[in-house]
């Protein structure tokens, strides 16, 4: 079986979920709280594809997560035990709850049977939150992940998912981190130990591919 023919394995839509990490208005948008992170994202193409895999998961059945990242007003619950959280209390932009910057950031559209889960303290989409519990209920075997930042959010998301049971499967070009280099050697060297990483397109072309029926 080719590597491709394997991934399509993978890629079941009944079994299949795309979650989209923090790809949200604060962090990716024109007006983010990390500028840096925002340009990369948009000018390495990742926050596109994440844009184009959540369209074709519309059109396939399989079902979109999006995990957001926010904070209370009064900052009541957010963890502080870490210079990431500190520094976040000092941006100039806040991922306020009920704020246009924890809004899922153009041009990925948000559909109706989307689950949008929020998070308010940690560092992880999955530890700590619904998505778990919303998995296991949903029948996923394999979890697409998605979005920003490959610093961060999204090795804690793959190793999540692996140590969950989950397969993860990883469209590189669908990630981005700073710097620019950072992320591919990332991806390389760690996350291609546990999860399956392949290309937006290929992702797209196998949930696209007609099922053999069984």
């Amino acid at each position: 079986m080719s590597s491709y023919e394997q991934l399509s394995e993978l890629l079941d839509p009944v079994s299949t979920v795309l979650l989209t990490v923090e790809c949200q208005q604060g962090v990716v948008g024109p007006d983010s709280a990390l500028p840096e992170l925002a340009r990369e994202a948009r000018s390495s193409g990742a926050l596109r594809n994440v844009a184009r895999l959540v369209a074709a998961a519309h059109a396939t059945g399989v079902q979109v997560v999006h995990a957001v990242a926010e904070r209370r007003p009064d900052g009541r619950g957010a963890s502080r035990n870490a210079r990431l959280f500190r520094a976040a209390d000092r941006l100039p932009v806040l991922q306020l709850s009920g704020s246009t910057a924890v809004r899922v950031a153009p041009p990925i559209e948000v559909a109706e049977e989307d689950f949008v889960v929020r998070r308010l303290h940690g560092l992880s989409p999955i530890h700590g939150t619904d998505v778990d519990a919303l998995l296991r209920n949903l029948g996923c075997r394999t979890l697409i992940v998605t979005g920003v930042s490959a610093n961060v959010a999204i090795p804690n998301a793959v190793f999540d998912a692996v140590n969950l049971g989950y397969t993860a499967v990883v469209p590189a070009d669908a990630v981005a981190g700073v710097p620019a280099d950072y992320t591919p050697a990332m991806i390389r060297h760690t996350l291609a130990l546990v999860a399956t990483v392949a290309t937006t397109d290929e992702v797209l072309g196998c949930l696209k591919r007609p099922r053999r029926r069984g």
